[in-house]
């Protein structure tokens, strides 16, 4: 048999060494993984819909640009987006596809957050963002040690608007200070002031 002419020279893969002991522990750990938790003020949610005359659900232009938000952020079809938000269980209903698909062409574009005009006052800070991955999980269920990788995020803020106007992305040890004269010079405004903490 020609698939069987190498048998001895190829690699196999072995058996897994680890037997799951809790299986009902092992199941919920897998569906936190892809849990997704989505919240919508109570604004949004009392302009999500209204029904005909005929009793038919006419969903609002806020109802509409959430999926289309969904859709952008995730990177999904129409039809996925529906299926996301139905999925969810939500208390409103989601609106089908070819709802979204109609109205999302004469929907007004979202215009972003304008910073205002005028020497700006920039406050500097910098966050650490956890890299999560396989290593975590192998940690946890085989016991073997990974290393842990962080990230700094560094974001410089006008006060006034709270518009983020720069940032820089770097590994967990670069200084907050090294990223001053980077994240500045992304601002094309005049500054009027800076402010940073010391670390």
């Amino acid at each position: 048999m020609p698939h069987k002419h190498n048998a001895d020279r190829r690699h196999h893969i072995p058996k897994m060494s680890f037997k799951v002991q809790n299986w009902p522990a092992y199941e919920a750990g897998l569906r936190r993984r892809g849990s997704l938790t989505l919240w919508i003020e109570d604004a949004a949610l009392e302009c999500w819909q209204t029904s005909g005359p005929s009793g038919q659900t006419r969903y609002k232009d806020a109802a509409v640009q959430t999926s289309l938000m969904l859709r952008t952020a995730f990177k999904l079809a129409v039809r996925q987006t529906e299926g996301l938000l139905t999925l969810m269980g939500l208390t409103l209903s989601a609106s089908d596809h070819t709802t979204v698909s109609r109205r999302a062409v004469a929907l007004p574009v979202i215009q972003p957050a304008q910073v205002p005009p005028g020497p700006l006052h920039v406050l500097i800070d910098s966050t650490g963002l956890k890299d999560y991955g396989a290593g975590q999980w192998l940690e946890a269920k085989h016991g073997a040690k990974s290393s842990r990788t962080w990230r700094k995020l560094h974001l410089a803020v006008d006060a006034a608007s709270g518009v983020i106007v720069a940032q820089t992305l770097t590994d967990q040890d670069t200084d907050d200070p090294s990223q001053v004269g980077p994240l500045l010079d992304q601002i094309d405004d005049p500054i009027g002031r800076v402010t940073a903490d010391g670390a």
